[in-house]
């Protein structure tokens, strides 16, 4: 995919996000498939935290030279940090803050900037441009666990 269709689907992550939800109930948004998965109300947290770290990943990458970037735990943060008592629409509001601020920087991006490296501790050297379709994919991937979890509340009986 060309650098301006994943800018236009990173624009687009915040709608997507909210029409996956659109019309659900509380206790759709809580139901939880098995204890050990996320509801879909701690996947909309878990997609702002990891907007939030991913954002200064992606600025460190544009302005400092080879900058170590580093992973974080995202189950214990869901645990840790409570995800199943925060605020969901404050989170929300945080994703679509994050996502409008970073759209003017990724507009004004030229190719060299997009082929600059920062270096996961982990994982190895990893590009601009493969930082910004991770972010693309994130999103991808949690409105198809979404879809999952929205399925299993059906198949278990659960009426809205």
């Amino acid at each position: 995919m060309d650098v301006k269709k994943l800018i236009e689907e990173y624009r687009c992550g915040y709608g997507l996000l909210l029409d996956a939800i659109e019309g659900l109930n509380e206790e759709e948004l809580r139901f939880k498939p098995s204890p050990d998965q996320w509801s879909i109300h701690e996947i909309i947290i878990h997609v702002a935290d990891s907007e939030m770290v991913s954002a200064q990943r992606m600025k460190k990458v544009l302005v400092e030279e080879s900058p170590v970037l580093e992973s974080f735990d995202q189950e214990a943060w869901a645990k840790k940090l409570r995800y199943e008592d925060l605020d969901r629409e404050t989170y929300l509001l945080l994703f679509k803050l994050l996502r409008s601020s970073m759209v003017p920087v990724l507009e004004g991006l030229n190719a060299e900037q997009s082929k600059r490296v920062g270096m996961y501790t982990d994982a190895g050297p990893f590009t601009f441009r493969q930082l910004l379709e991770y972010r693309v994919q994130h999103v991808r991937g949690h409105l198809a666990q979404i879809e999952r979890v929205k399925e299993a509340y059906w198949q278990n009986g659960c009426n809205p």
